[in-house]
Formats: C-alpha cells, structure tokens, sequence
C-alpha cells in the first residue's frame, strides 16, 4: 500500500491534534483487527509497518510464539512456528497473512472506522483532561455556549472542554450572554456519575483575583510583593493584604500602579468591584485599623483573650467602616481574623479622652 496523503495526514494529526503517531498507529491497529475478525471471524493480532521515505503500509495479521497454547486463535506453539520457519523464538509474532484493507466488505471497514475514531476521541480526550488539570488554578479564556438552570456552560479556548460555571461561582449581578468571550479560574476537574470529565471553573472565588493580581502586577508575579490573605464578596468589595521584605519598595502602590492603571485593569474585569489594597502589619490594632479601609479608625483596642476588637471611627465615617449591610467591617474580621465592633467616636468619647489623658 502505497499513500502519501497517509504520511502528511500522520504528521498533521501530531502537529495540530497533539496525538502521537505511536498512539494513531495502535488505535489502527486496533481498528484493522476489528475489521479483520469481522471478516474471516479470526481474532489475531494486527502488525502495522511504515515505511515513511518509501511512503509505503504493510498490514499483517499475527499469532504469538508461545509454548503451551491455550488461545489457538492468538497463540501457536514454538514447534509448529518452527515448522515453518527455524528462526521463530518465544514471544516472536508469527506472520499469519500479509492483509490488503481493499478486500475488506464495507460493514468490516466500517467497524474498523468506529474503532479507530472511538480511540482516537479517547485519547483526545484525556490529553485535553490531562492539560486541563495542569491549568488547574489559572485564568483560561472561555467562550459562553449556553445557559441552562443558571448553569453557565462554556467552551474553553484551545482544548474544546467544557466548563460549567455554578451560580456560586459567578458574580452576582454580571450578565453572561451566549457567545460571549470571558475570562475564568479553573477551579478543579470532576468526574459526572456519568464518567464524563467535567471542568468547574469560577469568576467568583479570591483565587480568580488573585491570578488577575499576578498577570497585572510583575512585583507579585516575581515574589518582591506577596499577598498574604485576600478575602472577597464577588460583586462588592474584594480586601487584599500585601507585602514586601525590601523596604525601599511601595507594595500598595506597585499594586494600584501609575495613575490607579493596575487596579483600575482588574476593577474593569471584575464589573467595577471595589478593590481595598492594605499593606499587611504584624501589630493586629494597627492591621485592623488599615482593614478598615477606605475608612480610618482614630483607636483600635484589643481583647486578646476573645480575640476580639473595638475600632473607634469619626461619627461621618461609621456607615464608611460599616460598609453596605455591614460589608466592610465584615471583610476587615475576615482579613484580620478578629471580631470588629465599629463604635462612633462621640458614643465612646469619654471613654478615649481618659486614655489620652493618662
């Protein structure tokens, strides 16, 4: 047999699908078996030789060398192999009949297309899943190909595998329309009862801000700055504590960048979520007081035994601190780690000029 299309179609396939000749040639082979045992009802095994510089196949059907027989049907005894030929060892593949794919009826090529197709989707598959967990816990981009049941189902870029985006992972008030180009955080790679590989991906989680702060900020990205805890409200306010052991360098403002361009890039992505970046402290009272940003606590006092913690702020600033329906003061004990109660200045003012005082 004799086809040059073959070869070109071979490396074409290596090149573009990513799946080895090696890979092709088995599931060829396999399909070629199939065929063959539906055509003379013998199940051999199948050798397929390539000559790439002669452009030339050859298809052989096989019994292995074996010394006691127990499939008469893939196995021949050393002795009758020997009979035909003395050079025949244990575990050699003796040559049943060389094959032409021309004489194989329509029903048997068509078996054997099904094989091959079926094996090659396999294998497509898993290289798809196995690059898929490799991306597990970056930002891919995705394109919406439906919504059903406030399930987002997207196409990711590249691969073909579908993600599914949970109403918990996307942002609350973001409308995703079908066709769509969005960016995702690949949370993790599931197997459906079914046995179907399923991506999960997010918009909502803190590890989809944080890699949007890694491909935005080069000091994160090469460790001079490091964000120490990150907590989030998808859709409202996102507080991120950073910082730095070279003393000379501005952590806060390498994050916000020139004229807020830095931030302002991840705000625009994020729908126009708030961004509080604080610069992280080892002392809680003044660690605390910055969570509390954009607001400015004048006091913090701490109840190490309960872990708990008293910021005093300007009576303007309160609903600041606050936050809508208690959003910034929540996030702040979250990013901090401590229990928050904001107070006014004027319902504790006494109570503070006696510190000053002593």
């Amino acid at each position: 047999m004799i086809n040059k299309d073959f070869f070109q179609a071979l490396d074409q396939l290596e090149r573009e699908k990513k799946i080895s000749k090696d890979l092709f040639i088995e599931s060829l082979a396999a399909g070629i078996a199939s065929a063959y045992k539906k055509e003379t009802g013998l199940n051999r095994g199948i050798d397929i030789q390539l000559n790439p510089v002669k452009c030339t196949i050859r298809v052989f059907a096989y019994r292995i060398v074996v010394n006691t027989v127990e499939d008469e049907e893939k196995e021949i005894s050393l002795e009758d192999a020997r009979k035909v030929k003395s050079v025949y060892n244990l575990g050699d593949h003796f040559i049943d009949d060389e094959i032409s794919t021309k004489l194989f009826t329509r029903i048997a090529a068509q078996t054997a297309k099904q094989v091959i197709m079926q094996r090659i989707n396999d294998a497509r598959k898993s290289l798809v899943l196995s690059e898929m967990n490799e991306k597990e816990g970056e930002i891919v981009t995705a394109i919406i190909r439906r919504v059903e049941n406030n399930n987002v189902y997207v196409e990711i870029s590249g691969s073909q595998m579908e993600g599914i985006m949970m109403p918990s992972d996307q942002i609350r008030g973001e409308r995703y329309n079908v066709n769509d180009i969005i960016k995702v955080y690949v949370k993790n790679v599931r197997t459906s009862a079914r046995g179907n590989s399923q991506v999960m991906v997010s918009r909502a989680c803190v590890g989809f801000v944080k890699r949007l702060f890694e491909m935005e900020v080069p000091e994160i990205r090469s460790g001079l700055v490091v964000i120490k805890k990150m907590v989030r409200e998808a859709g409202y306010r996102t507080k991120m504590a950073v910082a730095s052991d070279d003393p000379s360098l501005d952590c806060v403002g390498s994050c916000v960048g020139a004229r807020g361009m830095r931030i302002n890039n991840i705000v625009h992505e994020l729908g126009g979520e708030k961004i509080d970046v604080i610069e992280w402290c080892a002392d809680p009272s003044e660690f605390i007081a910055r969570a509390l940003s954009p607001a400015k606590a004048m006091m913090v006092q701490l109840n190490e035994e309960e872990k708990k913690a008293i910021a005093i702020v300007p009576d303007d600033k309160l609903s600041l601190a606050i936050g809508k329906a208690g959003q910034n003061v929540r996030l702040a004990a979250k990013l901090t780690e401590w229990k928050i109660d904001v107070k006014p200045y004027s319902e504790v003012s006494g109570m503070v000029d006696d510190v000053f005082d002593n």
